[in-house]
């Protein structure tokens, strides 16, 4: 009886891990960072800054759009190779400006003009790089991209994990 009591105790703590923990992500547009994290760290950087990531991949000609550290339950995905951080509808956390949801009328107060403008995306030069806004059919952000490079070295994927 002892031994089964025994077995069962130790079963029922090799469940009891905690996930680790980033607290709230901080999206900073206008600095180019989630919690001070930017798009050209390293996997292992990332991973190390906000280990509560649900997938990454290390940096391959094989992996999906080169490797990157991937938060599906946050809805934010940092692709390593290309330098960029994607932004979903869905992101649990804050953005430092409201862009997710705002119409694209009312973004010139807060970004200025874009540097190149599509029927359905606009790409803005920061300071840091770019940030490339894609927008749903009534014209309100439904995607955020920024990256470390300018828009004549970005290269972006349609490989949203």
């Amino acid at each position: 009886m002892a031994v089964l009591m025994m077995s069962l105790s130790l079963a029922a703590s090799a469940h009891l891990k905690a996930k680790p923990s980033c607290g709230t992500l901080v999206v900073d547009i206008l600095n180019g960072s989630v919690n001070q994290v930017k798009p050209d760290f390293s996997v292992s950087e990332i991973k190390e800054k906000l280990p509560c990531f649900t997938d990454a991949q290390e940096e391959s000609p094989t992996a999906r759009c080169g490797g990157g550290v991937f938060f599906s339950n946050l809805d934010i995905y940092f692709y390593t190779q290309r330098d960029y951080v994607e932004i979903g509808e869905k992101f649990k956390g804050k953005l430092t400006i409201p862009l997710m949801g705002a119409n694209r009328k009312n973004l010139f107060n807060w970004l200025g003009n874009p540097k190149i403008r599509d029927e359905n995306w606009d790409a803005f030069e920061m300071a840091y790089g770019t940030l490339v806004l894609h927008y749903n059919a009534k014209g309100n952000v439904r995607l955020i991209q920024f990256s470390s490079k300018g828009t004549d070295a970005l290269s972006l994927c349609n490989s949203t994990p």
